[in-house]
């Protein structure tokens, strides 16, 4: 499966491992920075999502989205995310993602705006419920990264994702280049999907906020991961 990431915004706040723990698929532990754990809202538009080497689709496969995830580590040392909620403004992604992959996407009312070096995203959920969720995020682009620090790095370069297909733990790998980063000025964060996906307990601050113009991506075959 082929896609591009483009207009990504990471904020992230550190928060405790025992509360990531509880939420992690079983098989996998939190991976940990220097002892922390870390919550990602992750807002940006999905471009062209394609399959084998056919060209991505322009209207079903390009839509904004917004994730709330965690990071994960199994039993063979590999890292990835899991992901506890994914909005996206397509129905049928959003239907195919939930049934052939089991990744918990909804249908939410999105948009992105850009003003000069500021961009605001917004989401509201639609379905399945409850439809009283939703973010308001808007960042400034601040200046290009030569080089992340090592906990942007953790943070950002992440190469598969952990989940529950038929009751097994699978691994799905991906691949892209480089990430170019901007350290970036959050504005404004208004939001209940972080509560919602059962972290409740953050930091006013985060700890981290970039952001970056994109990448192409090209996922593998699911893995089956020993548990």
């Amino acid at each position: 499966m082929t896609q591009s990431w483009l207009e990504l915004a990471f904020v992230h706040w550190e928060v405790e491992p025992a509360a990531v723990a509880r939420l992690l698929p079983p098989g996998t532990v939190p991976d940990l920075f220097e002892g922390a754990a870390y919550a990602g809202l992750v807002p940006f538009r999905m471009h062209r999502v394609g399959w084998f080497s056919l060209p991505g689709t322009p209207y079903f496969g390009t839509f904004p989205e917004t994730n709330v995830r965690l990071y994960s580590v199994d039993g063979e040392g590999r890292r990835g995310v899991v992901f506890r909620s994914l909005e996206a403004a397509r129905l049928v992604p959003v239907l195919a993602a939930r049934t052939g992959f089991r990744l918990p996407y909804v249908w939410s009312r999105m948009g992105i705006r850009h003003e000069g070096d500021t961009v605001a995203y917004r989401s509201d959920r639609r379905w399945p419920g409850p439809r009283d969720l939703y973010s308001r995020i808007k960042v400034r682009k601040g200046e290009a990264l030569a080089e992340p620090t090592a906990l942007e790095h953790f943070l950002t370069a992440r190469w598969g994702l952990h989940t529950v297909i038929a009751g097994r733990l699978r691994y799905i790998p991906n691949v892209h280049p480089r990430w170019p980063l901007h350290r970036a000025e959050l504005l404004e964060c208004e939001e209940n999907l972080v509560a919602a996906a059962g972290l409740a307990k953050l930091g006013a601050a985060p700890a981290s906020v970039l952001y970056s113009p994109g990448v192409p991506v090209r996922f593998g075959r699911p893995l089956t991961v020993a548990v």
